[in-house]
């Protein structure tokens, strides 16, 4: 009996109905993928075409291996059971995964196959539990941990939560679950769990490598780089809730080049449209965009809009897009996905139909009047209620293919916008999964609250993002709601946040501050509010002068912080980088949460609590340290005491 069986150039098994392949995908690389009771499929829902290998194949009469480069599978047939378990080794012959054992009696299944009754099937794959291994990445979740080993994660995209299920484990892999059904991952002490509770096969990457830099550098391969950031991108972009109309947003670039400060990017954010999904501003109050733009860009300023991906029932796009079939469909009840400013659906962006009349109405409206970045916002899509399993796309049901979306709809912008001639794109996503990167896909952190636990756990979230294979990453400065400009409190909260958004990838002063200003039309009708003011002379002398002084350094770091972004475009390396990162072989780097690299050489450590006079640091050993306004060197290998005056955030410089 003949259990294996090489086709080209996998390794092939099949009993009972399953079929498993392993295909050399990338140098040191794997793509493993399992159907019952049909062939598997060649789904790319975030993996690009790898180059040709030459991987080795090995079979006996229960026994296989498949070899590529550093990474060897080994599978070996149960005598009773006749199940094929993985195992996953590195050159040196070190096991780095391994499926979990049939338990004899106990009859347990590595992959299993439970029927969704008149559909397809829910899939679970298991793996032993090492208690050795710290692992990174999963994308962003609210919540102050950096190795995820012991969590479990829900796989599902919500509004500030972009699942990107990526890990980086300390055995030297990467592990990539390549199927956007929405699901859950466990990492506990005696095995790692993926599922997909709705799915048509298994699909997995993984990838072996010796250091952290060899397995980005593998991902990114294998799912595509980031572009090279522009110049826009390096510098500060100036945004608040909202402005409303086209003088207000003048008078405010206006101001920030009269007192000669660094700007590069201006937000016209949303509601500056006159129906949800009509994709144009409201000529009501921006009666030229064109000259609106035009003026912004004499200053050196880019123009950023939001567009939302909800339409509204009464915009004028509304009836031709249902009757096409571009909208999200709902399975029962009402066909609305958001009810906000009115009752609205969603376009279809698994729709390629859909990407492109969407890209149009904005190209037409956007774009032909000098807008050259979008604010996709709303990406995940965001439901009123977080009902996966009703809504139904053109790619399947949200149940199966839902987590795709944030960054399908990123490629209908990038893939736009590159047609019209734009070489580097960069649209700002409130989520992301694997692959958005290539799309251009710079995600921030959501509707979080301005509160000293959610700038903690932005920390978190941006650095697991980072190893998770998308390295454009910011936060709302300050928290998007709950903040007061007249308030001592919230002014030292902002001072420390925007202290840090020197060292992210994007530097974006972005909030709902309170209180809100009605805003009524001419004709009397009662339009989205405004909040309270949020350019950085809005907070008082005091406060100005602090974020002054912080502009100018992140103006003073540009050409480093161009080559950074080099990198992510060229190796795939994060931006912000977890301290486990630049320094592995480093014990105590490897749970290190509140401190991080911006790039290779700035060792950045934030105030993360309210009334904080000093703070203790970590300087890896393997390199010496410098502060960065200068004074002695110090060798690594120790804590330090560093003090934390308001207008202080401890960084270091390593050298050597």
């Amino acid at each position: 009996m003949e259990f294996f069986t090489i086709e080209n150039g996998s390794l092939l098994w099949r009993n009972h109905g399953e079929t498993l392949l392993l295909t050399p995908w990338g140098q040191n690389s794997l793509r493993v993928r399992s159907a019952l009771m049909h062939d598997v499929e060649d789904t790319r829902f975030a993996l690009l075409e790898p180059p040709a290998v030459q991987p080795t194949i090995q079979i006996e009469a229960a026994k296989a291996s498949i070899t590529n480069g550093k990474l060897t599978a080994i599978l070996d047939v149960d005598g009773w059971y006749k199940v094929a378990r993985i195992t996953f080794q590195n050159q040196r012959g070190e096991t780095l995964l391994q499926e979990v054992t049939c338990g004899g009696a106990l009859n347990v299944r590595a992959r299993r196959f439970k029927p969704v009754l008149g559909g397809d099937h829910q899939i679970t794959v298991s793996f032993e539990g090492d208690e050795r291994e710290r692992l990174y990445g999963m994308g962003q979740y609210q919540q102050e941990t950096i190795n995820v080993k012991h969590c479990a994660f829900e796989l599902a995209q919500r509004n500030s939560q972009a699942s990107v299920p990526f890990v980086l484990s300390s055995l030297g892999y990467g592990f990539l679950w390549h199927n956007p059904a929405i699901g859950e991952a466990h990492f506990g002490a005696n095995r790692s769990e993926w599922k997909a509770f709705s799915t048509k096969q298994m699909d997995y990457w993984i990838t072996a490598g010796d250091t952290p830099a060899e397995i980005s550098l593998a991902y990114a391969n294998a799912t595509g780089f980031v572009p090279m950031m522009p110049e826009y991108g390096l510098g500060f972009w100036q945004c608040k809730l909202r402005y409303w109309n086209q003088e207000q947003l003048l008078a405010v670039a206006r101001e920030y080049k009269r007192r000669g400060l660094p700007i590069d990017v201006i937000v016209c954010d949303f509601f500056h449209w006159p129906k949800m999904g009509d994709y144009r501003f409201d000529e009501r109050f921006f009666p030229a965009p064109k000259a609106m733009a035009a003026e912004l860009k004499s200053m050196g300023i880019e123009l950023m809009v939001s567009v939302w991906p909800q339409v509204s029932l009464e915009s004028e796009n509304y009836e031709e897009l249902r009757q096409q079939g571009l909208l999200v469909r709902s399975e029962l009840g009402e066909q609305v996905g958001m009810r906000f400013q009115g009752n609205s659906m969603f376009y279809d962006a698994t729709n390629p139909r859909a990407r492109a009349y969407i890209w149009d109405k904005c190209k037409k409206n956007y774009y032909d009047n000098g807008v050259r970045v979008f604010w996709l916002d709303e990406s995940e899509p965001e439901y009123g209620t977080y009902d996966f399993e009703n809504y139904r796309y053109y790619l399947g049901s949200n149940a199966q293919i839902g987590n795709i979306y944030p960054q399908l709809h990123a490629r209908g912008f990038y893939e736009g916008m590159r047609e019209s001639g734009e070489e580097n794109v960069v649209s700002l996503l409130r989520c992301a999964w694997a692959g958005s990167q290539r799309y251009g896909a710079l995600v921030w952190s959501g509707d979080i609250q301005s509160s000293w636990l959610d700038f903690r756990r932005q920390l978190c979230a941006g650095l697991s993002m980072g190893v998770a294979g998308i390295p454009w990453w910011t936060t709302d400065i300050g928290g998007f709601y709950g903040g007061f400009p007249d308030q001592e409190s919230f002014r030292e909260l902002l001072v420390r946040w925007f202290q840090w958004g020197v060292f992210c990838p994007v530097m974006r002063l972005h909030g709902d501050r309170l209180p809100h200003r009605e805003v009524v039309a001419p004709d009397g009708e009662h339009m989205q509010d405004e909040g309270a003011d949020n350019e950085i002379w809005s907070y008082g002398d005091k406060v100005y002068a602090l974020l002054k002084n912080c502009l100018k350094l992140r103006e003073s770091l540009r050409d480093y912080t161009r080559q950074t972004m080099r990198e992510a475009h060229e190796e795939g390396k994060p931006v912000m980088r977890p301290m486990f990162y630049e320094f592995p072989k480093d014990e105590t780097c490897v749970e290190l949460k509140d401190q991080y690299f911006y790039g290779a050489r700035y060792l950045v450590a934030p105030v993360l609590e309210p009334g904080m006079k000093a703070r203790r640091v970590y300087l890896p050993q393997g390199a010496q340290w410098r502060a960065l306004e200068g004074g002695e060197t110090l060798n690594g290998g120790q804590w330090i005491e560093v003090p934390t005056p308001l207008e202080h955030i401890p960084v270091f410089e390593r050298i050597g």
